[in-house]
Protein backbone atom coordinates (compact mmCIF):
# COMPACT_ATOMS: atom_id res chain seq x y z
CA UNK A 1 0.00 0.00 0.00
CA UNK A 2 2.77 2.14 0.66
CA UNK A 3 4.20 2.20 -2.72
CA UNK A 4 0.93 3.12 -4.10
CA UNK A 5 0.84 6.14 -2.05
CA UNK A 6 4.16 6.68 -2.95
CA UNK A 7 3.57 6.30 -6.55
CA UNK A 8 0.21 8.72 -6.38
CA UNK A 9 2.82 11.06 -4.84
CA UNK A 10 5.15 11.40 -7.78
CA UNK A 11 2.35 11.94 -10.82
CA UNK A 12 1.01 14.81 -11.83
CA UNK A 13 -2.46 15.21 -9.53
CA UNK A 14 -5.28 15.74 -12.80
CA UNK A 15 -3.35 12.04 -14.51
CA UNK A 16 -3.38 10.13 -10.74
CA UNK A 17 -6.99 11.48 -10.39
CA UNK A 18 -7.68 9.95 -13.72
CA UNK A 19 -5.90 6.81 -12.95
CA UNK A 20 -7.99 6.05 -9.71
CA UNK A 21 -11.17 6.66 -11.23
CA UNK A 22 -10.18 4.27 -13.89
CA UNK A 23 -9.79 2.26 -11.30
CA UNK A 24 -13.22 2.50 -9.53
CA UNK A 25 -14.73 2.22 -13.04
CA UNK A 26 -12.53 -0.98 -13.65
CA UNK A 27 -14.76 -2.84 -10.68
CA UNK A 28 -18.27 -1.08 -12.19
CA UNK A 29 -17.11 -3.37 -15.25
CA UNK A 30 -15.90 -6.24 -13.20
CA UNK A 31 -19.50 -6.56 -11.55
CA UNK A 32 -21.35 -5.79 -15.02
CA UNK A 33 -19.56 -9.03 -15.83
CA UNK A 34 -20.56 -11.42 -13.48
CA UNK A 35 -24.01 -11.16 -16.38
CA UNK A 36 -21.80 -13.36 -18.27
CA UNK A 37 -21.99 -16.07 -15.32
CA UNK A 38 -25.66 -15.39 -14.73
CA UNK A 39 -29.18 -14.50 -15.59
CA UNK A 40 -30.33 -13.11 -12.56
CA UNK A 41 -29.26 -11.83 -9.07
CA UNK A 42 -30.84 -12.51 -6.28
CA UNK A 43 -33.06 -9.73 -4.97
CA UNK A 44 -32.06 -10.03 -1.51
CA UNK A 45 -28.17 -10.00 -1.89
CA UNK A 46 -28.79 -7.26 -4.25
CA UNK A 47 -30.03 -5.34 -1.42
CA UNK A 48 -27.31 -6.25 0.74
CA UNK A 49 -24.91 -4.76 -1.82
CA UNK A 50 -27.16 -1.79 -2.53
CA UNK A 51 -26.82 -0.88 1.48
CA UNK A 52 -23.32 -1.58 1.70
CA UNK A 53 -23.11 1.64 -1.47
CA UNK A 54 -24.85 3.69 0.88
CA UNK A 55 -22.93 3.23 3.80
CA UNK A 56 -19.63 3.92 2.04
CA UNK A 57 -21.05 7.08 0.45
CA UNK A 58 -22.37 8.41 3.43
CA UNK A 59 -19.00 7.66 5.18
CA UNK A 60 -17.01 8.91 2.27
CA UNK A 61 -19.25 12.22 2.64
CA UNK A 62 -18.06 12.82 6.30
CA UNK A 63 -14.38 11.34 6.71
CA UNK A 64 -12.94 12.04 3.24
CA UNK A 65 -15.27 15.29 2.39
CA UNK A 66 -16.75 17.37 5.05
CA UNK A 67 -14.44 17.02 7.55
CA UNK A 68 -11.08 17.92 6.01
CA UNK A 69 -13.18 20.67 4.07
CA UNK A 70 -14.01 22.43 7.32
CA UNK A 71 -10.21 21.81 8.68
CA UNK A 72 -8.99 23.61 6.21
CA UNK A 73 -11.69 26.49 6.17
CA UNK A 74 -10.30 29.76 7.71
CA UNK A 75 -11.63 31.59 10.82
CA UNK A 76 -13.24 29.88 13.71
CA UNK A 77 -16.74 29.15 15.08
CA UNK A 78 -19.31 29.47 12.90
CA UNK A 79 -17.30 31.34 10.29
CA UNK A 80 -15.14 27.76 9.38
CA UNK A 81 -18.03 25.75 9.02
CA UNK A 82 -19.54 28.41 6.49
CA UNK A 83 -17.55 26.81 3.26
CA UNK A 84 -18.78 23.59 4.21
CA UNK A 85 -22.18 24.40 4.94
CA UNK A 86 -22.38 26.41 1.37
CA UNK A 87 -21.02 23.84 -0.57
CA UNK A 88 -22.67 20.63 0.70
CA UNK A 89 -26.08 22.57 -0.18
CA UNK A 90 -25.04 23.50 -3.63
CA UNK A 91 -23.74 19.83 -4.09
CA UNK A 92 -27.47 18.81 -2.85
CA UNK A 93 -29.38 20.87 -5.32
CA UNK A 94 -26.83 20.34 -7.95
CA UNK A 95 -27.95 16.72 -8.19
CA UNK A 96 -31.62 17.72 -7.46
CA UNK A 97 -31.41 19.39 -10.71
CA UNK A 98 -30.35 16.51 -12.63
CA UNK A 99 -32.37 14.52 -11.32
CA UNK A 100 -35.61 16.38 -12.06
CA UNK A 101 -34.29 16.85 -15.51
CA UNK A 102 -32.43 14.31 -16.88
CA UNK A 103 -34.39 11.24 -17.78
CA UNK A 104 -33.74 8.10 -15.74
CA UNK A 105 -35.82 5.53 -14.19
CA UNK A 106 -34.29 3.44 -11.02
CA UNK A 107 -33.90 -0.48 -10.33
CA UNK A 108 -36.73 -2.07 -10.28
CA UNK A 109 -39.18 0.66 -10.54
CA UNK A 110 -42.00 0.56 -12.90
CA UNK A 111 -41.92 2.12 -16.29
CA UNK A 112 -44.63 4.28 -15.11
CA UNK A 113 -42.21 5.71 -12.49
CA UNK A 114 -39.22 6.84 -14.84
CA UNK A 115 -38.03 10.53 -13.66
CA UNK A 116 -36.45 14.08 -15.68
CA UNK A 117 -38.06 15.30 -18.53
CA UNK A 118 -40.32 13.30 -20.61
CA UNK A 119 -38.65 11.63 -23.15
CA UNK A 120 -39.30 8.23 -25.92
CA UNK A 121 -35.74 6.77 -25.03
CA UNK A 122 -35.83 3.13 -23.72
CA UNK A 123 -36.11 1.67 -20.38
CA UNK A 124 -32.78 0.51 -20.44
CA UNK A 125 -31.23 3.22 -21.14
CA UNK A 126 -33.02 4.53 -18.50
CA UNK A 127 -32.23 2.45 -16.00
CA UNK A 128 -28.61 2.92 -16.93
CA UNK A 129 -28.66 6.97 -16.37
CA UNK A 130 -30.28 6.05 -13.03
CA UNK A 131 -26.91 4.65 -12.11
CA UNK A 132 -24.62 7.40 -13.82
CA UNK A 133 -26.47 9.73 -11.83
CA UNK A 134 -24.28 8.07 -8.77
CA UNK A 135 -21.11 8.00 -10.57
CA UNK A 136 -20.61 11.82 -10.85
CA UNK A 137 -20.35 13.09 -7.26
CA UNK A 138 -18.00 10.09 -6.50
CA UNK A 139 -15.77 10.67 -9.31
CA UNK A 140 -15.86 14.42 -8.68
CA UNK A 141 -14.72 13.94 -4.74
CA UNK A 142 -11.76 11.73 -5.93
CA UNK A 143 -10.41 14.25 -8.33
CA UNK A 144 -11.23 17.21 -5.84
CA UNK A 145 -9.51 15.55 -2.94
CA UNK A 146 -6.23 14.83 -5.63
CA UNK A 147 -6.15 18.43 -6.37
CA UNK A 148 -6.30 19.63 -2.63
CA UNK A 149 -3.59 17.41 -2.21
CA UNK A 150 -1.45 19.02 -4.69
CA UNK A 151 -2.48 22.32 -3.71
CA UNK A 152 -0.94 21.87 -0.17
CA UNK A 153 -4.17 22.22 1.53
CA UNK A 154 -3.86 20.79 5.40
CA UNK A 155 -6.39 17.71 5.90
CA UNK A 156 -6.29 16.69 2.18
CA UNK A 157 -3.35 13.58 1.95
CA UNK A 158 -2.60 10.76 -0.85
CA UNK A 159 -3.44 8.30 1.45
CA UNK A 160 -7.35 10.03 2.27
CA UNK A 161 -7.27 10.46 -1.38
CA UNK A 162 -6.30 6.74 -2.32
CA UNK A 163 -8.45 5.30 0.56
CA UNK A 164 -11.73 6.92 -1.37
CA UNK A 165 -11.11 5.66 -4.47
CA UNK A 166 -10.71 2.16 -2.85
CA UNK A 167 -14.00 2.57 -0.86
CA UNK A 168 -15.61 4.55 -4.05
CA UNK A 169 -14.39 1.05 -6.19
CA UNK A 170 -16.20 -1.37 -3.70
CA UNK A 171 -19.00 -0.20 -3.56
CA UNK A 172 -19.43 0.80 -7.62
CA UNK A 173 -18.87 -3.35 -8.04
CA UNK A 174 -22.73 -3.81 -7.03
CA UNK A 175 -23.17 -0.88 -8.73
CA UNK A 176 -21.92 -2.68 -11.86
CA UNK A 177 -23.87 -5.92 -11.08
CA UNK A 178 -27.50 -3.63 -10.32
CA UNK A 179 -27.40 -2.15 -14.02
CA UNK A 180 -26.36 -5.53 -16.19
CA UNK A 181 -28.24 -8.02 -14.27
CA UNK A 182 -32.04 -6.17 -14.66
CA UNK A 183 -30.95 -5.63 -17.71
CA UNK A 184 -30.96 -9.18 -18.72
CA UNK A 185 -33.59 -10.04 -17.10
CA UNK A 186 -35.44 -8.00 -19.23
CA UNK A 187 -34.27 -10.10 -21.88
CA UNK A 188 -30.85 -8.36 -23.70
CA UNK A 189 -28.23 -10.11 -25.04
CA UNK A 190 -24.72 -10.60 -22.28
CA UNK A 191 -22.51 -8.66 -24.31
CA UNK A 192 -24.97 -5.48 -24.50
CA UNK A 193 -25.65 -5.56 -20.90
CA UNK A 194 -22.35 -5.82 -20.28
CA UNK A 195 -22.16 -2.93 -22.02
CA UNK A 196 -24.57 -0.88 -20.32
CA UNK A 197 -23.65 -1.77 -17.05
CA UNK A 198 -20.07 -0.23 -17.64
CA UNK A 199 -20.73 2.38 -19.33
CA UNK A 200 -22.59 3.75 -16.16
CA UNK A 201 -19.33 4.45 -14.66
CA UNK A 202 -17.35 6.40 -17.64
CA UNK A 203 -18.53 9.50 -16.19
CA UNK A 204 -16.01 9.21 -12.90
CA UNK A 205 -13.04 9.73 -14.42
CA UNK A 206 -14.49 12.80 -16.22
CA UNK A 207 -15.57 14.14 -13.22
CA UNK A 208 -12.82 13.55 -11.54
CA UNK A 209 -10.51 14.91 -14.27
CA UNK A 210 -12.27 18.26 -14.22
CA UNK A 211 -12.72 18.25 -10.78
CA UNK A 212 -8.88 18.09 -10.07
CA UNK A 213 -8.49 21.04 -12.45
CA UNK A 214 -10.88 23.18 -11.03
CA UNK A 215 -9.19 22.93 -7.50
CA UNK A 216 -5.65 23.26 -9.35
CA UNK A 217 -7.05 26.52 -11.27
CA UNK A 218 -9.52 27.84 -8.48
CA UNK A 219 -7.68 27.13 -4.94
CA UNK A 220 -9.58 28.78 -2.75
CA UNK A 221 -13.14 26.74 -3.94
CA UNK A 222 -11.23 23.78 -2.13
CA UNK A 223 -13.57 23.23 1.05
CA UNK A 224 -16.38 24.38 -0.69
CA UNK A 225 -15.79 21.59 -3.53
CA UNK A 226 -15.49 18.63 -1.14
CA UNK A 227 -18.60 19.47 0.12
CA UNK A 228 -20.31 20.20 -3.00
CA UNK A 229 -19.30 16.34 -3.08
CA UNK A 230 -20.06 15.38 -0.38
CA UNK A 231 -24.12 16.90 -0.84
CA UNK A 232 -23.83 15.45 -3.95
CA UNK A 233 -23.57 11.76 -2.38
CA UNK A 234 -25.79 12.30 0.48
CA UNK A 235 -28.28 13.62 -2.18
CA UNK A 236 -27.65 10.53 -4.16
CA UNK A 237 -27.98 8.16 -0.94
CA UNK A 238 -31.61 9.49 0.38
CA UNK A 239 -33.17 10.04 -2.62
CA UNK A 240 -32.10 7.01 -4.94
CA UNK A 241 -29.90 4.13 -2.78
CA UNK A 242 -32.35 3.70 0.23
CA UNK A 243 -35.34 3.72 -1.37
CA UNK A 244 -34.52 1.58 -4.03
CA UNK A 245 -33.20 -1.56 -1.32
CA UNK A 246 -36.86 -0.53 0.59
CA UNK A 247 -38.77 -2.15 -2.48
CA UNK A 248 -38.64 -5.96 -2.17
CA UNK A 249 -39.38 -6.26 1.72
CA UNK A 250 -35.15 -6.66 2.36
CA UNK A 251 -34.71 -3.46 5.03
CA UNK A 252 -32.62 -5.64 7.28
CA UNK A 253 -30.63 -6.57 4.56
CA UNK A 254 -29.80 -3.57 3.43
CA UNK A 255 -29.50 -1.85 6.36
CA UNK A 256 -27.20 -4.37 7.79
CA UNK A 257 -25.15 -3.74 4.22
CA UNK A 258 -25.68 -0.17 5.09
CA UNK A 259 -23.39 -0.74 8.33
CA UNK A 260 -20.87 -2.87 7.23
CA UNK A 261 -19.75 -0.05 4.05
CA UNK A 262 -19.79 2.02 6.35
CA UNK A 263 -17.60 1.02 8.75
CA UNK A 264 -14.97 -0.40 6.00
CA UNK A 265 -14.65 3.25 4.71
CA UNK A 266 -14.59 4.70 7.91
CA UNK A 267 -11.69 2.38 8.44
CA UNK A 268 -10.02 3.02 5.32
CA UNK A 269 -10.14 6.40 5.63
CA UNK A 270 -9.01 7.04 8.97
CA UNK A 271 -6.11 3.98 8.11
CA UNK A 272 -4.91 5.25 4.98
CA UNK A 273 -5.43 9.00 5.55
Amino acid sequence: MESIIEYFQSIDPILAALYATLFTWGLTALGAALVFFFKNMNRTALDGMLGFTGGVMVAASFWSLLAPGIEMSPGEGFVKVIPAAVGFLLGALFLFGLDKVLPHLHINFKESEKEGIKTPWHKTTLLTLAITLHNIPEGLAVGVLFGGVAAGFDGATIGGAVALAMGIGLQNFPEGIAVSMPLRGMGMSRRKSFMYGQASAIVEPIAAVLGAWAVLTFQPILPYALAFAAGAMIFVVIEEVVPETQRAGNADIATLGFIGGFIIMMTLDVGLG
